[in-house]
């Protein structure tokens, strides 16, 4: 089947083109978010991946799968774009204004959410022999935010192998380089992985009592701006972010001097939409308007888990939230 759809996707029939690469479009669009830690630059490349497959579709010699073949244009399209790309820090507002002094400023500001929605439809893939991680840890926002540190070649070579678990050969054949370049890349991008890497305890299974006990006390706490009660919720290394702002906070202290300093000028959530991002707990954030009565959206907020602790906060701005189907106002 996937032979004679080739031969009338080759001859300009566009549904057969559709045919041969549509199951593959989840999948894909997963991987360039891992390569990007971006929503919508992962949707961009996906569009181009699927239209430089069209535009060479008489250049695929048939020596791999359909499917091998689009990773490689989609890898080396992301690797075009982290290349040229000219990511800046966004402007900042000055930690002074009504933040004490973060742990630390923060790289990867044009990270994004991801639904669980989307992971939803992707279709089960086995991963390759070489694979090491799971495929929850590795759509996970912490996950994804190590993986941005890394330069582009490592990154590429760190998903292909410990995430899809391609062989050193498969890889080098992708990416166009030898396996000895891939090896060095490799053990240069574990190294990095493994020292971000969390020692704690595994999360909670998705949708458990065990899940929903530790939320319930969670959304007590910060909904009601109590700040001991929601620090002692946390480990003792926990983060809490805000991209794109670059302010990071890591430890019980310093969230509990973030908290206590913000918790005067915030005002308490009227309502908290219960949505999944990176296979992890989320919400939107809505406050209701005093002019209008109506709730409007405020942000999103995620948050990692670790046994029966939050590890990691990130709350992102409400531009991600058509990605999750959330209204922007609430009756």
């Amino acid at each position: 089947m996937s032979a004679e759809l080739l031969l009338q996707a080759r001859a300009g029939d566009r549904q057969a083109f559709a045919a041969l690469v549509e199951p593959h479009r989840g999948e894909l669009q997963v991987h360039c978010y891992r390569m990007l830690g971006s929503l919508q630059d992962a949707e961009d490349a996906v569009q181009e991946t699927l239209l430089s497959a069209w535009l060479g579709l008489e250049g695929f010699e048939g020596r791999s799968s359909i499917r091998t073949w689009l990773y490689r244009i989609a890898t080396n399209r992301c690797l075009n774009l982290l290349r040229s790309s000219s990511r800046r820090p966004v402007p900042a507002e000055p930690a002074t204004s009504g933040r004490p002094e973060p742990t630390h400023l923060g790289e990867v500001l044009w990270l994004q959410p991801y639904p669980d929605a989307l992971l939803d439809s992707v279709p089960d893939q086995t991963p390759g022999p070489e694979a090491r991680y799971e495929s929850r840890e590795a759509i996970s926002l912490a996950f994804v935010t190590a993986v941005q540190l890394l330069p582009p070649n490592q990154r590429a070579v760190l998903l292909l192998r410990d995430v899809l678990g391609y062989r050193a050969s498969e890889a080098a054949e992708l990416l166009g380089l030898t396996e000895g370049a891939v090896t060095n890349a490799l053990r240069r991008a574990r190294a990095s992985m493994d020292s971000a890497r969390s020692a704690g305890p595994p999360p909670p299974a998705p949708r458990s009592d065990e899940e929903q006990a530790l939320l319930d006390r969670f959304l007590v706490a910060f909904t009601e701006l109590d700040v001991d009660a929601l620090v002692a919720l946390m480990t003792d290394d926990v983060w809490v972010r805000m991209p794109p702002l670059p302010f990071e906070y890591q430890g019980r202290a310093a969230a509990h001097r973030f908290f206590t300093a913000v918790s005067g000028d915030v005002r308490r959530f009227d309502r908290m939409v219960p949505i999944r991002a990176n296979g992890q707990p989320a919400w939107g954030e809505y406050l209701r308007d005093a002019v209008s009565g109506r709730l409007r959206l405020a942000g999103v907020l995620v948050i990692g888990l670790a046994g029966d602790q939050i590890c990691d906060l990130a709350r992102f701005e409400t531009s991600v939230a058509p990605y999750f189907g959330l209204p922007r106002t609430l009756d």
